[in-house]
């Protein structure tokens, strides 16, 4: 059993004192629990009163030690040496609390607002000059550690290349009031100045704003709104090559096969360093990014030290737009350029060999980048900040997203009997944080399945045998009856008659035997199924029970019955009627077990499956995707569609008013808490086409603990990532995508229909709903309100609605009679355009 999730961080390669000092806060990317455990380990039990006590070992099994990359922050601290800062104002008169004090390696100095005489009122300011142009990626503030007045409550961070011009914020969100340091991402790009504007103090003390110290965080190799350039008809060639012991040649970083190399000449004598790859695209084009892949068989050659310079004629260079370190591993890395160039010519330039063992430079495939195109491509808008990490999240009604992780913000562990939870205004972007104690349920690794009321009953985890309830019409929860069987990491959909399924979750509550059961919507108490044995469904993962049983695609259909088409490769249909059955439904046609990938009901009767592995973790993942087929009578159709670009597992799933599926983030090699193999282009799956496009990138890695939620606007909430205590891996944040769909070329957002008039906020089963809108639409769609964690949201479903034309702009809309095609609860209702452009939604209750 263990007693730590996270080791110490290394120190070695930290300049100063005072930046280790705050190196090691600065890894936290979320705070610590307000009351209780504020000192606790991620991985302890519980003392009285529900605090974590550190004398108890934790209640239920958890995860692996942290891996040693999630300790390190994926981008590098950079070195301040020539900053200054200057501040909006500062105290002079009472106190030293002038604005240089962030950058002196002493979190003993602070910048302090002026509070002498008349305090200046809220918001302050906090600006950075580089005196250099440098790719920055995140702001780490450091709290004043001796005094809680001057906190920054809500935020905002700013870029400039010139002091003068700044764009919109590039982050903002809502801090903690507590004194742990909090690293602030953004999207990597370019810039001189960094601005913190504080527009509120964390406790609503004073109008006051302070800081410690202030880091930057480099390029992380994740470069927002890019997509890759095609490669076809380009070229490389190197300064040297190795051709007689190996084919070594430059050409090979082209050829999409990662098993072969260019390596730089090492028969007879070696030529030393550097060495240099140059790319040629044939035409001059806009390139903002570089992606490099090293070698995966061996060590030698991978390149360590780097600049990127381009050429227009392939013979004159410019200044470096891109220069850095890599890691010695063989995982994905990047370089973000400081400007997007045009350029028909890039060198990729190796000065050091990454781990030192040879005068040689590598590499297995090399990539560029492009400014994304909106219209093709979607957009990111800022990185909102949150004061957790949200682990779970539920769409609400009026616009809202709740989300939760554990006893802790950042941490988990024991059986706590309390959850940190947030909820995020999805018009203003504002988060309130609150503790969740009354339930007597740490509701980490839940299973969540949304209520016909609109109820969210969130079932096991950490306590495990624990079941609550929130109600969104009064923002209150409470307890509901314990199940029968303790779980966490189980799977739950909402039944067709109203009552919830559970099913699976050997993560916690002990290993086996976590057959179904049914909770009943109208006596709140639980039933269970022994026709429903677990084993029937698990995977074939090498740890048993505790993995094999986890995170179940569960579809609800007619008559209180769900097909489980996976992650097993055998699907089963479940009965849960009286003690239950479970009936064969064949195999998700050639696809292996796939834990940690998910399915998407696209259309009635139809989903969709995305990527996984054959393990939990430490396995590769797929690219594969599946189409299964409910509508043909018993046994589902399973067909294998157009393979993603990226192999997933970790991922997130959406199904979008237009039909098509959109998946972001996830794991080329899955390993909880850690941010290495990551994708960082989401991708969306045309049904029309069964083929997968790739879109912008993101600014932040999500993976493990991560979370995607369709809005009522038709865009898409991203987030999470982490909760793992002391580490660089904790993502306490969020941004949100904007589809294709909704864009023109220029960004600027496309004209879109409108539903006008009184939608009713409830209908039955088989009623007839008249709508109007603002012009012609061609198609009308419900999406049920989901809820996701762990790469697992049942609730999700798209349900295309018949209708009839009544005028030129209103129609009658026909909702479906079987509640096993639209169940019953919150649905999205979206009208469509020609053009697949969609209406903002109005939230309707079915049944």
């Amino acid at each position: 059993m263990l007693t730590r999730l996270f080791r110490p961080v290394p120190y070695g390669r930290l300049r100063s004192t005072g930046l280790i000092a705050l190196a090691l806060a600065a890894v936290v990317a979320a705070l610590l629990p307000l009351t209780g455990g504020g000192q606790a380990t991620a991985a302890i039990g519980a003392g009285p009163g529900g605090a974590p006590d550190p004398r108890h070992p934790m209640a239920a099994p958890h995860e692996p030690v942290v891996p040693a990359d999630a300790v390190e922050p994926s981008a590098p601290v950079l070195p301040r040496d020539g900053w200054t800062a200057t501040a909006s104002d500062e105290e002079t008169a009472a106190e030293n609390g002038r604005a240089a004090n962030v950058l002196d390696g002493s979190t003993a100095t602070i910048w302090h607002s002026k509070w002498s005489g008349t305090a200046a009122p809220l918001p302050h300011t906090l600006t950075v000059d580089m005196h250099r142009t440098a790719v920055v990626s995140a702001l780490v503030y450091q709290p004043r550690t001796t005094n809680a007045n001057g906190r920054v409550g809500s935020y905002a961070i700013h870029l400039s290349a010139d002091g003068t011009t700044w764009g919109a914020a590039v982050a903002s969100g809502t801090l903690g009031d507590d004194a742990t340091a909090k690293t602030l991402s953004f999207a990597a790009q370019g810039a001189r100045y960094v601005r913190l504007t504080a527009t509120s103090e964390a406790g609503g003390r004073g109008p006051w704003s302070a800081a410690a110290e202030i880091n930057l965080l480099g390029d992380p190799g994740s470069p927002a709104s890019v997509v890759d350039l095609a490669r076809t008809g380009w070229t490389a060639t190197a300064s040297d090559q190795e051709t007689a012991a190996s084919s070594g040649v430059a050409a090979n970083v082209l050829d999409g096969d990662p098993d072969t190399l260019w390596h730089s000449r090492y028969s007879g004598t070696a030529l030393p360093l550097p060495h240099s790859i140059t790319i040629d695209m044939k035409s001059a084009r806009a390139v903002s990014a570089l992606t490099y892949q090293p070698r995966r068989s061996g060590g030698n050659g991978r390149i360590g030290a780097y600049t990127v310079t381009t050429s227009t004629d392939g013979t004159t260079y410019g200044t470096p737009v891109a220069t850095g370190t890599w890691k010695d591993d063989d995982t994905v890395k990047g370089a973000t350029f400081s400007r997007t160039v045009t350029a028909r010519y890039v060198r990729l330039t190796a000065t050091t060999e990454a781990g030192r063992r040879g005068p040689w430079s590598s590499a297995a495939e090399i990539r560029l980048s492009a400014p994304a195109n909106p219209a093709t491509a979607g957009s990111w808008g800022r990185v909102t900040g949150f004061p957790l990490v949200p682990v779970a999240t539920a769409l609400l009604p009026g616009n809202k997203l709740l989300a939760w992780s554990a006893y802790g913000v950042d941490r988990f562990g024991g059986s706590n009997g309390y959850t940190q939870t947030a909820i995020m205004d999805l018009g203003t972007g504002a988060v309130t944080q609150r503790r969740v104690d009354n339930t007597r349920h740490d509701m980490f690794c839940p299973g969540i399945a949304v209520l016909g009321d609109g109820r969210v009953l969130v079932t096991g985890g950490s306590n495990a045998e624990r079941a609550s309830l929130y109600d969104p019409a009064t923002d209150t929860w409470s307890a509901t009856s314990d199940m029968n069987i303790a779980r966490g990491y189980q799977a739950m959909t909402l039944l067709s008659t109203g009552d919830a399924f559970v099913l699976g979750g050997s993560w916690s509550g002990g290993r086996g035997g976590k057959d179904g059961e049914v909770w009943s919507v109208a006596t709140g108490t639980w039933r269970t199924l022994p026709g429903v044995p677990v084993t029937t469904t698990m995977t074939a993962d090498p740890a048993g029970p505790y993995r094999a049983d986890n995170h179940q695609w569960l579809h609800a259909t007619s008559g209180g019955r769900v097909l489980q088409l996976g992650p097993s490769k055998q699907m089963n249909w479940i009965s849960t009627q009286g003690d239950g059955s479970v009936t064969a439904a064949g195999t998700r046609a050639d696809s292996a077990d796939a834990m940690n990938g998910n399915a998407v009901a696209y259309d009635i009767g139809k989903l969709l499956t995305l990527g996984g592995a054959s393990a939990y973790e430490n396995t590769t993942a797929t690219r594969r995707a599946y189409t299964v087929d409910l509508n043909g009578g018993g046994t589902p159709v399973a067909a294998r569609t157009g393979d993603m670009d990226f192999a997933r597992s970790f991922s997130n799933s959406v199904v979008m008013p237009d039909g098509k599926v959109a998946v972001f983030g996830g794991q080329s090699y899955p390993v909880p808490f850690s941010d290495a193999t990551s994708s960082l282009t989401p991708e969306i799956w045309d049904p029309a086409t069964g083929r997968f496009t790739r879109m912008a990138s993101m600014a932040v890695p999500r993976n493990y603990h991560s979370v995607a939620n369709l809005l009522p606007d038709g865009r898409i909430f991203s987030g999470g990532g982490g909760l793992c205590g002391d580490c660089a891996t904790n993502h306490a944040d969020g941004a949100v995508f904007t589809p294709p769909y909704l864009l023109d070329a220029d960004g600027t957002e496309r004209t879109r229909p409108a539903l006008t008039g009184t939608v009713p906020a409830r209908v039955a089963h088989g009623a007839t709903v008249p709508v109007t809108t603002d012009s012609e639409v061609t198609s009308f769609a419900l999406v049920r309100a989901g809820a996701a964690t762990h790469s697992t949201d049942n609730d999700q479903r798209r349900v295309p609605l018949t209708f009839t034309r009544t005028g030129p702009a209103s129609y009658t809309l026909d909702i479906p009679t079987d509640p096993g095609v639209a169940l019953p609860g919150t649905y999205l209702l979206f009208a469509l355009d020609a053009a697949g452009v969609p209406s903002k939604a109005r939230m309707v209750r079915v049944g």
